[in-house]
Parts: structure tokens; sequence; C-alpha cells
């Protein structure tokens, strides 16, 4: 049955194209946009209201935000698609709420956050808007979709106030997720030619623009990328790509972890690597 719906909506959207292409094109795209979202689930709440817990408008949306400790270093996480800011209970276990103040958001159409779209451009802006608002910021920490829009957000404004960014498990290029939901779906090659029409007339680039690599041939800022050398949902290439292309990135390549990156020890390493000048300016 999972199967099949996909397929169902393909169908309906190969008939479209060929009879009102413009409103194939149109659901074409949103269906693109819209995350079947984890739901909070009693235990997420649990954790999540451990913390100072507000909202905030973004271009009719409501913006759910987290945050714990009242540390001069400020850190925000992000999520990934289909994700919401539960998963990352065990950093935020983890860090001094004395040294830091940890801040998570949920993407719209994601967690306690309202809408239901949500595409790379729409995150880096909600990302922008809330850097600027609780600035400067320590470091971005990025899963997956959060790694991608941290990266674009920062090529689309170099001067936004963050001093490190650490990325995990993030993909590289959007055409992946559209051949992806091509395949999924069925589509024909001209339903694919008027949804992508209508992708590059709404986000003023066609799909082959959004790409990490190009995001992070722009970046100064020192970053560290993980990323797991058997991670099924996002190619280990990709990262080795990122740091070819990223100056001031270090690697590190884990086995085992998958896509999720979830580990004691990898927390201790992404706190190491966010406290180096502190430890070289002791020195």
């Amino acid at each position: 049955m999972k199967r099949m719906l996909p397929r169902l909506l393909g169908a309906c959207l190969n008939v479209l194209a060929l009879i009102f292409p413009r409103i194939a094109a149109r659901k074409g795209f949103y269906l693109f946009c819209t995350p079947l979202a984890t739901p909070v689930k009693d235990y997420h709440h649990k954790f999540l209201n451990t913390a100072a817990k507000s909202s905030f408008e973004f271009e009719g949306i409501t913006i759910q935000t987290y945050r714990w400790g009242n540390g001069a270093k400020k850190i925000l996480f992000l999520h990934g698609w289909q994700s919401h800011s539960f998963r990352w209970k065990n950093y935020i276990d983890s860090f001094s709420k004395e040294d830091y103040t940890l801040y998570a958001l949920d993407a719209p159409a994601h967690g306690l956050s309202g809408g239901k779209y949500i595409n790379l451009p729409v995150y880096s802006r909600v990302i922008e808007h809330f850097l600027l608002q609780v600035h400067p910021i320590h470091a971005v920490i990025g899963h997956s979709f959060g790694g991608f829009a941290s990266l674009y957000a920062l090529y689309c404004n170099p001067l936004l106030p963050v001093e490190r960014l650490v990325i995990m498990g993030t993909p590289g290029e959007a055409e992946d997720f559209i051949q992806f939901y091509r395949g999924m779906l069925g589509l024909s090659s001209r339903a694919m030619r008027v949804i992508t029409g209508y992708f590059e007339k709404n986000l003023h680039h066609p799909p082959s623009f959004f790409s990490a690599v190009r995001f992070a041939k722009a970046i100064t800022v020192p970053g560290l990328i993980i990323h797991d050398e058997k991670d099924e949902e996002a190619p280990y290439r990709y990262a080795l790509q990122l740091h070819a292309a990223w100056s001031t990135s270090q690697l590190i390549t884990t086995s085992g972890l998958g896509h999720n990156l979830k580990s004691a020890q990898l927390v201790e390493k992404v706190i190491d690597f966010l406290n180096v000048k502190e430890r070289v300016d002791e020195g």
C-alpha cells in the first residue's frame, strides 16, 4: 500500500501534465516540498519541555524555538528533513549550560512549527532571520537537510554572525532529490519538465544550482564535516567533495553510525572542535 500511493499520485500528475500542465506543475512542486513530518511524541515533549520555549512569525508561519542554558557562547542546532529538535537531545544534555546557550528550532512543516511546505531557500531564510535575532553565534550545527540549509544561508549572506559551522550527513545536490522523487512517483518526462519549470520559476534557479559543493566554495568560517562512509541517504562521496571545496574545513569519517550519526564519542568530538580556539588562547 505504501508503494502504491506514490505511484498513484505520480499517475495522476502524469495525466494532469497532458491535460492541465499548469496544475500539474503547481501540485507536483508542492508535493515535492511536503515532508511526512515525524510526530512529536510524549517522550519528545518531556525533553523539549525542559527548554525555555518561544516562537516567532516568519512569512506567515509560526516557528517554534527552544533554548537551554545561559552561557556566553551560543549554539544553534538545525535538524534535517522529516525530523525535529528532539534529535539533538544527546548534544543538549552534553553541553555545559553554564558555558553555552543552546538554541534549536523546528523548521517549517516540522515538529511544533506551522506550515505545510518547506524547501531549501525557505529553511535558509528562517535560519538567517533567527541568527540575526540572537547573534553573535559561536556555531551552527546542522544535520542532513539542516546542514545543507546552513551552507546555503551562509552562501547567500556571508556576513551572517557565525564563527563556526558543523554539518553532519549533509546531502550534496538537490538534483538527487529530484531524481529520487521522479523514480518514487514514476513521473513522465513531460510531468518532470513542467514541475522543474515551476521549481525554477518559484526558486529563481534550476535544481542543478542548489549544490552543497557550490555553496561550500564560498564559505570562509572554520567548518567540521561529519559523515559516515556507509550513509545510505547521503552518499559519502559528497563529504569528500565538500571537504575539498571548503578550504577551512575538517572532515571526520565514521563507520557504522549511518545517516543519523549518533554516538557519545561523536558528541565529544564536536565539543572539542568548538573549543579549539579557547584551548589555543589559554595556551
